[in-house]
């Protein structure tokens, strides 16, 4: 009992209590000065400009107003801690811009506005500047995955399902279908950028207010595409926190699952790709040992990527439609955490695609092993014999099992061989030259000349597509930036 009145004692009688400021106020106030301070103050400019535009306060107090925002948003971030006469850091900053132009003046900013629609704009700004990040990001890992398909369009190597060794293909094949995922999730990307900015400036608590405002004049300052239109989805929803952690979830699955297989690739056993080694370690005991850490680190850094994008989905699940907490400071980190680690992952990877050395000759014998051509046989049968493709697959699974049986590759058999095994099925006889084809990884790739195939001019045809649609798509986001960058650089040095 003793015990617990001290802790009352040393809890307080009023808010905030020890616990309460140790445990919650202090943490979040730590959150919103490294990740809103800059954004709060653009939300104050742009308010302020309003303001004044809509006569609702003069043009004098608004300059006075602005030159109080921008000498306090200078302040140095690193000197700022909590202070217990202030719940968080919009007030103590409220309260630093009221000693500079005085607290009547600084109260004034805060006409037509509430803290729920301040709030909501702060996390879409810096969470669409966390976008257009990855969005840069995921183009430049685009590029070293056009640039290495581009020149191992010719490479042979072994195509997998479910793990075993399936068909041949080559390696530009594969990391062209690498690429084309990853522009399916920057379309993602896109699309959650789109719903993630817009503007619920205007909103205020709730219902807007009584005050003459301009939203579409806020909107437009802080460079939002448009309008979150009614008040109360402005302050309600949270899609477009739901958006943006599947969109970062689906990206880093999709990227999780490549990289799986080059850690499998860089294996000795495997030994098809080698890491360059700026990125590759060595073991403190075993000299012999070139551990790809990059990959791997890659590959977990991505599971928490992930995990902290799915902790923002949970606590967002059966909360109210409305201002709640469950939405606001203590799930805005995740986010950014998330966005933090999707980058490290695409940057590595980005350096490790762009260096890595590729053993041609060993992923070629690779492809000439497991009978993995042994479809162009039946197909062989089907397309030159007329024999029922069914019957056709009958054959050539029966070679392929006596093959294995025999503990023999598929090449090391004689045409002659062959024939027998075929005429237990049918009368057809293969020529030296057909049977030639039929083993051979590269003449299975050239004749699959359909669209999409891993026939050299085929992927070719790709890349030369993808790489107009990549450089055109860099263009518009380069121009996006530059024109956000732009209108933040208008707003800090606005003057009515």
């Amino acid at each position: 009992m003793k015990a617990i009145e001290n802790f009352i004692k040393e809890e307080g009688n009023a808010f905030p209590g020890k616990t309460y400021v140790e445990e919650l106020l202090k943490p979040v106030f730590n959150d919103q000065r490294d990740y809103l301070f800059h954004v709060m103050f653009d939300i104050h400019r742009a308010h302020a400009i309003m303001l004044a535009e809509q006569e609702i306060i003069s043009v004098e107090e608004a300059n006075v107003m602005l030159n109080g925002i921008n000498k306090v948003a200078k302040t140095d971030t690193n000197s700022l801690c909590y202070q217990p006469q202030f719940e968080d850091l919009f007030f103590m900053m409220e309260a630093k811009i009221g000693e500079e132009i005085g607290n009547e003046l600084a109260g004034k900013i805060h006409i037509g506005r509430s803290r729920n629609d301040m709030g909501v704009a702060m996390y879409r700004l810096v969470l669409r500047n966390h976008l257009l990040i990855t969005l840069q990001n995921a183009y430049q890992l685009s590029e070293a995955l056009l640039f290495q398909s581009e020149q191992h369009m010719d490479t042979l190597m072994t195509g997998y399902t479910h793990t075993q060794p399936a068909q041949p293909t080559t390696l530009g094949h594969y990391l062209l279908a690498i690429y084309d995922v990853l522009q399916r999730d920057i379309k993602r990307l896109w699309s959650a950028y789109h719903t993630v900015n817009q503007s619920p400036l205007g909103a205020a608590a709730l219902t807007t207010t009584g005050f003459p405002i301009n939203r579409e004049r806020t909107r437009d300052l802080l460079g939002f595409d448009r309008l979150v239109e009614n008040s109360y989805d402005s302050i309600g929803a949270a899609d477009y926190l739901l958006e943006t952690s599947t969109t970062i979830m689906t990206l880093m699955v999709n990227t999780g699952r490549w990289i799986q297989d080059f850690l499998q690739h860089v294996t000795r056993e495997f030994g098809s790709f080698l890491v360059a080694d700026p990125y590759v370690q060595i073991s403190s005991i075993m000299p012999q040992k070139r551990n790809p850490v990059s990959i791997e680190h890659s590959r977990s850094i991505a599971s928490s990527a992930y995990g902290d994008a799915l902790a923002a989905m949970n606590m967002v699940h059966n909360t109210p439609f409305g201002d709640i907490v469950d939405t606001e400071d203590d799930l805005q980190p995740h986010l950014y955490r998330a966005f933090n680690n999707a980058n490290r992952v695409l940057k590595l990877m980005y350096a490790v695609i762009s260096t890595i050395k590729v053993n041609k000759e060993h992923m070629k014998k690779m492809a000439m092993k497991s009978c993995i051509t042994i479809t162009e046989l039946a197909d062989t049968l089907a397309r030159e014999f007329n024999i029922p493709f069914r019957k056709a697959h009958s054959i050539a699974s029966h070679i392929s099992k006596s093959t294995v049986k025999e503990k023999k590759e598929l090449y090391e058999w004689s045409v002659q061989e062959v024939n027998e095994m075929i005429n237990h099925y049918v009368e057809v006889t293969l020529t030296e030259e057909e049977w030639k084809k039929i083993i051979s990884p590269e003449f299975f790739i050239d004749i699959r000349k359909i669209q999409g195939s891993p026939n050299p001019d085929e992927v070719k045809r790709m890349i030369s597509l993808r790489k107009e649609n990549l450089i055109n798509a860099v263009k518009d986001y380069e121009q996006l930036s530059s024109q956000l960058k732009n209108k933040r650089e208008n707003l800090i040095r606005y003057q009515l």
